[in-house]
């Protein structure tokens, strides 16, 4: 591999010793092993890199000396959902199924619906979880049925969950004292917790303020 002289093999080196990102301390080391005329083969033997790491770093270093050994920042990556469409987004779950909706058999809104929902209304692909995550992150909690004695009263056990999952809605400050009073209760739950249950979605969304 011939390597460019921008630096003496004896000032890579002291540039590697030097260097605090070790990533890049070994990519200057593999560069002045080049320069001393060592093989991809031998440099990948002696550091442990792949040998086409190797070559690609000696060409970096060739175009643009030091500088270009240290990676380019990456920027984070923007939630898919824009932070200016999140309120959009919430009035639309708030607003629950719409007329089409019913048309097509959905009157109680699951997660598929909303994944449907950010493609086909504001064009964002999510996977489920990523639909739960999302949720949660705006302040979106699940509304459970307290578990029942296997005694009870079937007939009253479904009546109370047609009646906890017959649409979403925001909490007010009364929701958990009534919600407690009436055999339910609200708590958040994050969206791993949710996954644990095997992704189902529990019988009502209600939005935490």
């Amino acid at each position: 591999m011939t390597v460019q002289p921008h630096l003496s093999t004896d000032q890579l080196l002291q540039a590697a010793r030097s260097e605090a990102r070790p990533k890049v301390a070994r990519r200057i080391q593999a560069v002045a092993m080049a320069q001393k005329l060592l093989t991809g083969a031998k440099i990948a033997q002696l550091t442990g890199d792949d040998p086409r790491s190797i070559r690609r770093w000696v060409k970096r270093y060739n175009h643009g000396g030091l500088d270009a050994l240290v990676d380019a920042p990456r920027p984070g990556r923007p939630p898919k959902l824009p932070r200016d469409q999140e309120q959009a987004f919430k009035d639309r779950i708030d607003a629950g199924p719409t007329e089409d909706d019913m048309a097509a058999g959905i009157s109680v809104m699951h997660g598929q619906d909303y994944q449907r929902i950010l493609k086909d209304e504001f064009g964002k692909v999510y996977c489920l979880n990523g639909v739960y995550e999302l949720l949660h992150r705006l302040g979106y909690s699940w509304l459970m049925p307290r578990p029942q004695h296997e005694k009870a009263d079937p007939q009253a056990q479904e009546d109370f969950k047609k009646a906890s999952s017959n649409r979403l809605k925001r909490s007010r400050p009364s929701t958990r004292t009534n919600a407690s009073r009436s055999g339910t209760k609200t708590k958040r739950v994050s969206a791993s917790k949710a996954r644990s249950h095997g992704c189902g979605l529990p019988k009502a969304l209600v939005r935490v303020s």
